[in-house]
């Protein structure tokens, strides 16, 4: 078995040099780390955790909590988490709740008693009733991309979504939109409430039925929600998506009622994803800085592990989104 003291031979250095690299507390110049990590590739090191975790009493392991990794957007905010986590010298624990509310419940309690630095938790579906089985957690834990009422007890780092919403209905008001459509996802509702604020401050309020909440928040279930809405409301100039497979499904849906997108009818989507990037036109949508967002989370956890404390709970930070125009939007004719 190679031993930490074969690689600081090969490089040239010494075994507490070669630990620093590893365990990355102490600052190593670039030229000898980079001679160090040489020497570990060549030889195949491989430090051994255990016994690293039981010496330091950290476990060098963060955990995160994502509903999904099949959504761009998350697999988006673990990417930079896995890549934040990294340059720190710390590894990724992922843990996936499907949206199942006792999928969370049991890997929450299974976390609990883990030996992990910090947990950073992304995502508030079905997450919210089960925060309490971490309340004596004796690592610091982050929420993030929380967009229910934020919870008392645990710092958090997200995105200000009633901002998002209301800078997708000031941009239509700048277009002369009076009537305008909302396709909500059932998670979406500060979303709506931020477009519907953006009409009722210049006097057009938008009546209740004009916004419609998809049950399936697919491409299927936005499919047939924009179908009805545009068929309930044929003088609406413009719709807002919560969400960009929304804005994609009503596209399609304006498209099988005669209706074109600019000219008969404004789209404004929201996260821009992948399925936003390829659809056509290109829609002007919201744009979450989601990466920003993840690193945030990371520095504040690991910030707080690094002192061996939980995080002040009051640390709420609201990350600004941006609209971005696109080829969806036109002036209302």
């Amino acid at each position: 078995m190679v031993t930490m003291q074969d690689v600081a031979e090969r490089a040239g250095v010494t075994k507490q040099t070669v630990s620093n690299v590893v365990t990355g507390r102490v600052t190593v110049r670039p030229a000898t780390e980079a001679r160090v990590r040489a020497a570990i590739a060549e030889l195949g090191y491989v430090p051994n955790l255990v016994a690293r975790s039981l010496a330091t009493g950290s476990s060098r392991t963060v955990g995160l909590f994502v509903p999904t990794v099949s959504a761009p957007f998350y697999a988006d905010v673990v990417e930079e988490v896995e890549d934040a986590l990294e340059e720190r010298g710390h590894r990724l624990l992922l843990c996936t709740t499907r949206l199942d509310g006792e999928r969370a419940r049991r890997h929450l309690a299974g976390l609990a008693g883990r030996s992990v630095d910090a947990l950073l938790i992304a995502g508030d579906q079905g997450l919210t009733g089960h925060l309490p089985l971490l309340a004596d957690v004796r690592f610091p834990v982050v929420l993030c991309a929380w967009e229910a009422a934020l919870p008392d007890g645990f710092p958090v780092v997200t995105v200000d979504y009633e901002h998002g919403g209301h800078l997708a209905g000031r941009h239509l008001r700048a277009l002369g939109h009076e009537r305008a459509l909302v396709l909500a996802s059932p998670a979406h509702t500060v979303r709506a409430a931020g477009f519907r604020r953006a009409f009722r401050e210049d006097g057009v309020p938008l009546p209740d039925d004009a916004v419609r909440t998809a049950a399936d928040p697919t491409f299927r279930g936005g499919l047939a929600a924009a179908l009805d809405a545009l068929r309930d409301h044929p003088d609406a100039t413009a719709l807002f998506a919560t969400h960009d497979v929304l804005a994609v499904a009503a596209l399609e849906a304006a498209r099988m009622l005669g209706r074109s997108v600019p000219d008969g009818l404004s789209v404004v989507a929201h996260d821009d994803t992948p399925a936003g990037l390829l659809s056509g036109p290109a829609l002007t949508t919201v744009v979450l800085p989601k990466r920003e967002m993840a690193r945030q989370a990371v520095d504040l956890a690991l910030g707080a592990a690094s002192r061996g404390a939980r995080p002040d709970p009051r640390p709420r930070l609201l990350l600004l989104p941006a609209l971005v125009p696109g080829e969806s939007t036109a002036p209302v004719r």
